[in-house]
């Protein structure tokens, strides 16, 4: 195989559209019923185009977007690249960091409190504070914090 043959690796994969996912799923359906790739025919008939060049237009997107590869451009090689496992990012968080989250707020609520009049993006800060504990689903903590808030604020207006 030439060296400009050689297939690599894609990191940026673009999401498939749903004709593309469609295309896809027949074939990882073909090739675990059968064991082999679909041909161009197979996929024609198996999707319901009209022509093996639209085949090869989606065949060929694929390949360019990572979600199929070509072995050795032999018959029968499509290959359906796993799409890479996108890491899951949940909203909760353990008891301790809650915890250290929470003192970290009261430390903060502590020192603008301490000044004599306190500056707006102070209190600004502290609203982005309670409102992380909102998104956190920490309402609790969250509504125990507004009341201070609430004083900070008339504070702020009073001088």
């Amino acid at each position: 195989m030439p060296e400009s043959a050689v297939l690599t690796p894609i990191t940026n994969i673009v999401r498939p559209t749903k004709k593309q996912r469609e295309l896809l799923e027949f074939i990882s359906s073909f090739i675990a019923e059968h064991g082999y790739s679909p041909c161009y025919r197979e996929i024609m008939a198996g999707c319901n185009y009209t022509s093996v060049a639209t085949v090869a237009l989606h065949v060929n997107n694929l390949i360019k977007r990572g979600h199929l590869q070509k072995r050795d451009r032999s018959a029968r090689s499509l290959e359906v690249v796993a799409a890479p496992e996108k890491p899951f990012y949940s909203n909760q968080i353990k008891v301790a960091e809650e915890k250290w989250l929470i003192t970290l707020i009261e430390s903060r609520f502590i020192h603008v409190e301490g000044f004599t009049r306190p500056e707006q993006t102070d209190i600004d800060n502290l609203y982005v504070l309670v409102g992380s504990l909102r998104v956190l689903g920490l309402d609790g903590a969250a509504q125990s914090f507004i009341p201070r808030l609430s004083v900070l604020k008339k504070r702020l207006a009073s001088t």
